[in-house]
């Protein structure tokens, strides 16, 4: 899965799905593209450097997909508890394409609620 697919796919989860570069303050940062639902973010990645787009995930399931997926790996700059890394380069992209569409549920779900 190229850049410009994962970006497409993230956007084609609903029409309340935003993307913005917040981190431009930071050199090192500046190329990172983030996607939000309900104002959180739920997929990042940087488009220059395209190597791990990283995921929010359910606790329980991040040891075994450590374990046993090509390609996930430690997230990036997040807390490993609730993030993983995904090296789209490498793992199977329906893997890929499901892990983000449930990280966008996950945090739709936390916080859809909140604004109610």
């Amino acid at each position: 899965m190229n850049v410009e697919d994962l970006r497409d796919y993230c956007l084609s989860l609903g029409n309340d799905v935003e993307e913005k570069m917040p981190f431009q303050a930071f050199k090192a940062a500046n190329g990172v593209l983030a996607f939000y639902v309900c104002g959180h973010m739920f997929c990042y990645f940087d488009v220059d450097h395209f190597s791990v787009a990283t995921v929010k995930c359910q606790p329980e399931r991040i040891p075994v997909l450590l374990e046993e997926k090509e390609g996930v790996v430690p997230p990036y700059n997040m807390s490993q508890k609730h993030w993983i890394g995904l090296q789209p380069d490498v793992a199977d992209e329906a893997l890929v394409r499901e892990l983000v569409r449930n990280s966008y549920a996950l945090v739709k779900a936390k916080y859809a609620r909140k604004r109610t």
